[in-house]
């Protein structure tokens, strides 16, 4: 028994190792710099300055969702979730090609893994291929539909639970006109995180434990781990809510499809056909629950723009005065020094009015008014990190 461990601990190190040599890595780090870049200049095109630094989108890739990567590494490798390498390939070949669109949004399970799916069923009827061309063919004519359909279902869950954890933070906000040509805030959240999941590979490697192990068979008893690095895009406007609420809504049904999927996807070892239906059911749902978000947000009114009763908080620059006096997104500030403030104009006087000390009254998101105040140093009533929704008449927004 002991040397039985050794040799899947011996395994795992090699499948850890695979990991680094996986072009798609390095594939995503290059996507969330370029998605950094790309930001920032429309942050200093829209306030004269950027939010986040171009690593914001990097760490987030590489932080998101490991914890996530270990539990559903666990549950795939205890259900023998067992994909060929040629699969693997081809999974591959998809992400890259959907990532080079230029849309984050486009690199969810759903599509990449739905669209991998039904290329390999047409990928294999191709016959008489050699070499390693062949060999690819040959592992897609293997390729366990139920088990594909499995990887779409629980990855679609793992989507759904960084989307509702991780889809409302760090978000950056935007200027966008409304309809009556005005305008008005709303915030972007373009995340992508890196998922490496434990992927049995058929071949050289481990022998199995028992019989009825792993329950997706692929006519072999020897497999190698593969620590697989799978990308989970999400981009989402937010202009009629929160950025919280709107993850959450997303995020929410997201998990709700993927567990309905992997019911349907057990059932799929018995009727393989049932496979086809599910991933086909994946990729048209999860755009239904993206288009269900759009039109709710659509009928709502313009949430980040000019309020009556004071200035609206469109953004936070991090670690800045503003972010350690802990206000957030949506909240309204009414009172600057005991003055009431409607525009920049009236928030700037304000905050002169004591060089040394800053005081906000501040309605918070449940409506209650909050107290915020911290002492200034010369010169910082300047840059206390607030952004506001511009004002209608000269159509410019500052970072305060």
């Amino acid at each position: 028994m002991s040397s039985l461990v050794i040799e899947w601990l011996v395994e795992i190190v090699k499948g850890i190792g695979r990991f680094f040599l996986h072009p798609l890595l390095y594939y995503f780090m290059f996507m969330s710099l370029l998605m950094g870049y790309i930001r920032i200049k429309r942050e200093r095109f829209d306030f004269h300055g950027r939010i986040y630094d171009i690593f914001h989108e990097f760490k987030s890739l590489l932080t998101g969702g490991l914890v996530l990567s270990l539990i559903f590494s666990v549950m795939m490798v205890g259900a023998g979730l067992a994909i060929p390498f040629g699969s693997i390939v081809l999974i591959a070949v998809f992400t890259i090609l959907l990532g080079a669109i230029g849309r984050v949004r486009f690199l969810i399970p759903s599509y990449v893994i739905g669209l991998s799916f039904f290329g390999m069923i047409l990928l294999s009827q191709i016959e008489g291929q050699s070499g390693w061309i062949g060999q690819i063919f040959t592992d897609l004519q293997e390729t366990s539909l139920p088990a594909v359909s499995m990887l779409v279902s629980l990855l679609l869950i793992v989507e759904g639970i960084l989307i509702v954890k991780k889809g409302h933070v760090g978000t950056s906000p935007r200027l966008i006109n409304s309809k009556r040509g005005l305008k008005v805030g709303s915030h972007v959240s373009d995340k992508l995180w890196l998922v490496p999941l434990f992927l049995l590979i058929p071949g050289e490697g481990i022998a199995v434990f028992f019989e009825w192990w792993p329950v997706f068979t692929m006519g072999g008893e020897a497999y190698s781990f593969f620590l697989v690095p799978f990308g989970v895009g999400y981009s989402q406007s937010y202009k009629g809510m929160l950025p919280k609420e709107g993850a959450h809504f997303i995020g929410k049904r997201t998990i709700a499809l993927g567990v309905f999927l992997t019911a349907v996807s057990v059932a799929s070892v018995w009727y393989p056909v049932v496979a086809i239906m599910a991933v086909a059911f994946a990729m048209i749902a999860r755009e239904v629950i993206n288009f269900q978000y759009k039109i709710m947000d659509d009928t709502k009114p313009f949430l980040y723009s000019k309020q009556n009763d004071g200035i609206f908080i469109l953004g936070i620059i991090p670690h800045s005065p503003a972010a350690k006096m802990g206000l957030q997104i949506g909240e309204v500030i009414t009172k600057v020094n005991g003055l009431k403030v409607s525009n920049e104009k009236d928030f700037y006087q304000s905050i002169q009015k004591n060089s040394a000390f800053c005081k906000l009254e501040v309605k918070g998101l449940n409506g209650e008014i909050n107290f915020a105040q911290a002492a200034l140093y010369e010169g910082q009533h300047h840059e206390l990190g607030i952004l506001f929704v511009p004002e209608e008449k000269d159509w410019s927004n500052e970072a305060v």
